[in-house]
């Protein structure tokens, strides 16, 4: 559980051998600096190595026979400055030879070139012992030094960047600005009880404004600020911020920034549970995460150095690379070089993998697919999947299959024989392609078995989601049929043999089995694949399962199964004849009226309450039968329609006011029929009948006079709500009057306006012109001279003549008119306008 709760690590390790492992069997490394292009090893024995970033030797420095204290290199690479404890003191180009070369009368801890020593105005370098000089190269090549600091003990640590040098010593940490050479700050320390010789100072720049100091189980990070103008005085320019201060848990051997972050090189002592003794346990590499006061924890590894039993916290140290935009951080002690690397993705699924998170791991991989290197996709999905089968998740396990194997036929071929050896063919089955890519028909039949032996549902579901053309057809069909013959009634098992005979394009068997089963897609089957040919003689069966989709069906399919052959059919079945021939004559009247005579009797039998609209809408019917019907099963209804179609109005009305005893009805019937003598037939009858003289009087006004009733009343005769129907009788006869008055009014109007307009009309000037021509000769109206007398009539209607033309006037018709218009009913040219000249 513990190994499960485990955070992955930030930093993998490994060990700087070759050339190394070689060094240290015989020297103890004293200290190293790196390069993006060598690393620089510095021995107990005074040799300088130069390696290459895989540890092997390139170049080899006989400096001292004592321990190198400190290596430095500037920026470029190419200048490399030493110090011993001898008091040697060389600084030298690699590509150029030496520079500088001084033996001091002391010990020299540190040496700092400057970081940009390859130009010619930068030739500079500071070197400490028990004092911190800071040497410089003049303009005739000689150098000179100059005091920078002493009197508080030896100078251990110093770090150059840009413009800024820091250094610590016994008392505490300054920096000091090479371009203003003044000394900007003092950072006291904070432990005195610490030797410093065995607790050294560990400092490094984060940026060229921001120290990092790390010293015993302190940390401060500082910043160099500019100071305002205005604060100025005789103080430097610059002064130091401490933006976060905090504790660590172990004593500081090694600090390196790592983004906002710090990497924590820490020298651990341990009290041992035995002897109760102090003893050295593995040093420790921390990541953490400053705060203002404290820090957050991010990683810590505890590192298996060889020797680490024996090394103290000065032998110790850490170095950092940046390179291509990675950050190599190398762990130095006397015996051993680890070189600690921020982890890549590849190393990330690693870690996911072994702690069998495959799903983390697959994603991880799909994300970073361009930039891992060492991992596939589609390995890491097939041990998923393994690891799912191993847990007994086989649902999951098929389902990651779709993902996992993509198109690849093989592996699907090959996954699908793994899941029959543990008996999970059915767990697949669901996630297999089905088009692209297609796996071999053995495949699928397989699994077509393995549910036919076990599990009918899905079998039949398999073989309803499955394309027939992905298995043999023919194979699963016998194999079906075998199973029949031991439950031949079981639905499943047929329906899917239906669907199977389908596939084959059997299908006459298709049908046959689902007309047997009453199955619902049998239409669809008879409909796309033209199956009518089929199923001339199974009409009554399609009827029995579904006579409104078999009806619809026929008659949409007429072309294909004539109305003659469907009631041939079912002549044995006249209940299902009417269905059908009730439905024939909805849709058309026409269709099938040689059956309409045989209707009759079918709708009397059946569907009485219909018989009535198809004898209002059958032209074809022959009345005389089917009055007989009706008189036969006392339908009166309809008798007395069929009596009033074929004009016995009469003996209808009758009927209607003996048998239905119904007034309301007998007066509607007169209405429809609008004949004076069924009225008079009607007020005879309901004469002697108060309740019948009272629906008349409420009825008859709009069609009789109701006088002619109202004067044969017998006096004396009890009327009921007499009163409500004479009034009822004035109020319509006032509706009347009314109606009559406002017709007679909008017809005066109309009259008016019309009359109005036409006067309006004829009151204006008509244009005559050379292109208007005499309607009786026939030649232009206006003559060619314009200067001789002529004389002209037009009339209204705009037709007109020579006067000449016209006929003259008589006495008995002094009136002209025109002579087109006059054969026309003497349309609206009688009046004329005379135009003389």
């Amino acid at each position: 559980q513990e190994e499960e709760s485990e955070e992955e690590p930030k930093l993998k390790y490994e060990r700087l051998s070759n050339g190394v492992t070689e060094i240290l069997q015989k020297d103890a490394a004293s200290c190293m600096t790196v390069h993006d292009k060598f690393l620089a090893l510095g021995t107990h024995y005074g040799k300088v190595y130069l390696l290459d970033v895989q540890g092997n030797i390139t170049q080899k420095f006989d400096v001292s026979p004592v321990k190198i204290n400190q290596i430095s290199l500037d920026e470029s690479g190419e200048h490399l400055g030493v110090c011993s404890e001898d008091g040697k003191v060389q600084v030298f180009g690699l590509y150029s030879g030496e520079e500088f070369h001084e033996t001091f009368d002391c010990p020299i801890k540190i040496i700092a070139v400057h970081p940009h020593f390859v130009r010619s105005s930068c030739k500079q370098f500071v070197t400490g012992g028990k004092k911190l000089l800071l040497f410089e190269r003049s303009w005739m090549s000689r150098w000179k030094s100059s005091v920078l600091h002493e009197g508080e003990g030896n100078i251990r640590s110093v770090k150059w960047r840009g413009h800024l040098i820091a250094w610590a010593n016994n008392m505490g940490v300054k920096i000091f600005d090479i371009t203003s050479k003044q000394r900007i700050t003092n950072v006291p320390r904070d432990d005195i009880s610490l030797r410093p010789d065995m607790y050294p100072c560990s400092l490094c720049w984060k940026d060229s404004v921001t120290l990092i100091i790390g010293w015993g189980t302190s940390v401060k990070v500082c910043s160099v600020k500019e100071r305002h103008a205005s604060e100025m005085r005789d103080l430097p320019s610059r002064y130091v911020e401490i933006v976060s201060q905090f504790e660590t848990e172990f004593y500081i051997s090694g600090l390196a920034p790592l983004c906002d972050q710090l990497v924590v090189l820490s020298y651990v002592k341990e009290v041992s549970e035995k002897t109760e003794r102090e003893y050295c346990a593995r040093p420790r590499l921390d990541i953490i995460q400053p705060l203002s006061e404290a820090c957050e924890e991010i990683s810590s590894d505890a590192l298996t150095v060889r020797g680490f039993q024996e090394n103290e916290c000065r032998d110790y140290h850490l170095a950092i690379e940046y390179s291509e935009g990675e950050s190599l951080f190398y762990i130095v002690s006397p015996r051993d070089v680890v070189v600690a690397k921020e982890r890549d993705q590849d190393d990330h699924i690693d870690w996911l993998l072994e702690k069998k998170k495959y799903e983390e791991a697959l994603m991880a991989a799909e994300i970073s697919q361009k930039n891992i290197k060492r991992h596939k996709i589609l390995d890491i999905g097939l041990a998923y999947i393994n690891h799912l089968v191993d847990k007994g998740e086989y649902d999951i396990a098929a389902r990651k299959c779709q993902k996992i194997l993509g198109k690849n036929a093989a592996l699907w071929e090959y996954e699908v024989y793994k899941f029959k050896e543990i008996g999970q063919l059915k767990a697949i089955s669901p996630y297999l392609p089905r088009g692209d890519p297609v796996l071999k028909p053995l495949i699928y039949e397989m699994i077509l078995h393995e549910f036919l032996e076990s599990d009918y549902e899905g079998f039949a579901t398999l073989v309803r989601e499955w394309p027939g053309d992905l298995y043999n057809n023919s194979v699963i069909v016998q194999a079906v049929r075998e199973h029949l013959k031991k439950d031949s009634q079981n639905r499943t098992l047929l329906q899917t043999l239906a669907e199977l005979y389908t596939y084959d394009k059997n299908y006459g068997n298709a049908l046959e089995i689902y007309l047997t089963l009453r199955h619902k897609d049998v239409f669809q089957l008879i409909h796309k694949h033209n199956l009518f040919s089929s199923i001339k003689d199974k009409i009554v069966l399609l009827m029995d399962f579904d006579s409104e989709k078999a009806v619809d069906m026929l008659l949409d399919n007429e072309d294909k199964i004539s109305i003659k052959k469907v009631v041939e059919e079912l002549e044995d079945r006249p209940e299902l004849q009417h269905v059908y021939l009730h439905k024939l004559f909805k849709r058309d009247h026409h269709k099938g009226q040689r059956y309409h005579e045989k209707q009759i009797s079918l709708y009397a039998e059946y569907d009485r309450p219909n018989l009535l609209p198809f004898l209002r809408d059958s032209t074809h019917c022959p009345l005389e039968k089917a009055l007989e019907i009706c008189h036969q099963r006392n339908f009166v209804e309809e008798t007395v329609y069929l009596l009033s179609r074929m004009g016995n109005s009469r003996s209808a009305l009758k009927m209607i006011m003996e048998e239905l005893h119904d007034v309301d009805k007998a007066i509607e019937f007169a209405k429809e029929q609008d004949d004076a003598e069924l009225w008079e037939d009607l007020i005879l009858y309901s004469i002697d009948k108060p309740p019948f003289i009272t629906g008349l009087l409420n009825n008859i006004g709009t069609h009789v006079d109701p006088i002619l009733l109202i004067h044969r009343i017998k006096e004396g005769m009890e009327i009921p709500n007499l009163r409500d129907s004479l009034v009822k009788i004035l109020q319509d006869y006032n509706l009347q009057i009314l109606l009559r008055e406002g017709c007679k009014k909008i017809l005066v109007a109309d009259s008016l306006s019309l009359l109005k307009k036409m006067h309006r009309t004829q009151m204006k000037g008509i244009l005559v012109d050379e292109e208007n021509i005499c309607e009786s000769c026939l030649s232009p109206i206006l003559p060619s001279d314009a200067a001789k007398p002529f004389s002209m009539v037009v009339f209204h209607c705009r037709h007109m003549f020579h006067k000449e033309c016209l006929p003259v006037p008589s006495m008995t018709s002094p009136a002209q008119f025109c002579n087109i218009c006059s054969a026309k009913h003497r349309g609206p040219g009688s009046a004329i306008l005379e135009m003389k000249k």
